[in-house]
């Protein structure tokens, strides 16, 4: 539910004097997540709707779609012509110098740059400066409510089962078949979604061998469907949430030895891999105890650092963690100081993954923990107990 008075103190909070939201044709999910619009609203033009920082809001629409934003308070202005669409644009955000979009400088962060640079450069040419939204976003988008704690805590509880059933079901088929096929063991986890009404947007990574030293290995029916048998190294990526509406996912990552006795290769590289997840959970504990800033490419560095030192520096391909929300990738900050310099803050009441790796041709390994920071400077660390060594198969199932 859009609430007009906290995005308000927000945006006087942040030093600016209004936040301009803008879309065309669903390109812009955050503005239209923010402003709660109804999914099923026709939208088929351009629209904006400006928040000042005190004041009622404005909205610009065309005249063929009047109504759309009804639900929104303040009043409506439309245009039918560009000029007037240009006009109207001017006049939103009249006496305003700093204004917040979904935008970010050189394109630095793709996961807020949502509005295109001609837009952009149509507000500053009324004089405006234009500054990124990433914080309000956050703070309107990303932050859970209760609701969505507790319903982010129940798949955190079936997604961390389902890794039982997933190991379960390859000791059960190695030790009676010899053997069992990637799609097999992927479709044994859907399988294990369904029956606790989770749903998925894509299904689990599951990779044996050098599979696993994919990060973004998709398993399929053919060739490269491997089947996994004793002696075999395998990494298991899954995600889900409850099938219900505003749900949000959890996303674990495991990695196991079909066998009794890991070899102490597989356990070498998990312990580095281990090191750097605890450091990076360290990290965001130290910080949110002491309140202080902690921005995402901080905690990216602590678990990079622990690898580097450990002469995998390369092998670590991806950032640490990533926003975690009604999307698996959802919209508030990364852990990431790699594929951006993410300079937005964690902040509570969001929820993120740390997932760092090492990925060698032979095998791969990731450890992956969800993170989410309550309001009374709690950190809690979801999904079950941290791996703490690569899991033994025949051993343990």
């Amino acid at each position: 539910m859009f609430d007009l008075a906290a995005v308000q103190t927000a945006v006087r909070d942040l030093g600016l004097d209004g936040w301009l939201l803008y879309d065309f044709r669903g390109l812009n999910v955050l503005a239209r997540r923010v402003l709660a619009v109804p999914a099923d609203a026709i939208l088929t033009r351009r629209w904006f709707y400006f928040i000042p920082a005190q004041g009622e809001p404005r909205k610009l629409l065309h005249r063929i779609e009047p109504h759309a934003l009804d639900h929104l308070p303040g009043a409506a202005r439309s245009y039918l012509r560009w000029q007037e669409l240009e006009a109207g644009v001017a006049a939103l955000t009249a006496g305003a110098r700093r204004v917040a979009m979904e935008y970010v400088p050189r394109n630095a962060n793709p996961y807020v740059s949502r509005v295109d640079a001609g837009t952009v450069e149509l507000v500053r040419s009324n004089g405006v400066e234009v500054v990124s939204s990433g914080d309000l976003v956050q703070l309107f988008e990303a932050c859970w409510d209760e609701e969505q704690w507790a319903m982010h805590l129940e798949a955190a509880k079936h997604t961390r089962s389902a890794y039982d059933a997933a190991f379960a079901f390859i000791a059960e088929r190695v030790r009676r078949d010899g053997g069992v096929r990637e799609t097999e063991v992927q479709q044994r986890i859907l399988d294990h979604f369904a029956e606790h009404s989770l749903v998925t947007d894509h299904p689990p990574i599951v990779g044996v061998g050098p599979h696993s030293g994919d990060p973004h290995y998709a398993p399929a029916a053919g060739p490269n469907d491997t089947a996994m048998k004793e002696g075999d190294f395998v990494l298991i990526d899954l995600w889900a949430k409850l099938d219900k509406p505003r749900a949000v996912f959890s996303d674990l990552t495991r990695v196991a030895f079909i066998g009794k006795e890991v070899p102490a290769r597989y356990e070498e590289i998990f312990q580095i891999v281990a090191r750097a997840r605890d450091a990076a959970i360290l990290r965001v504990r130290t910080a949110y105890d002491k309140g202080e800033l902690l921005q995402g490419w901080q905690v990216d560095r602590a678990a990079r650092e622990v690898i580097e030192r450990a002469g995998y520096g390369e092998a670590f391909c991806h950032r640490t963690g990533h926003s975690i929300g009604q999307e698996t990738h959802g919209n508030g900050a990364n852990m990431d100081d790699l594929e951006t310099h993410e300079e937005r803050r964690v902040l509570p009441r969001t929820c993120f993954s740390i997932e760092p790796g090492i990925y060698l041709p032979e095998f791969g390994v990731r450890s992956e923990v969800n993170v989410f920071l309550d309001g009374v400077r709690k950190v809690h660390v979801t999904g079950g107990d941290p791996q703490t060594e690569v899991a033994a198969i025949l051993k343990e199932w």
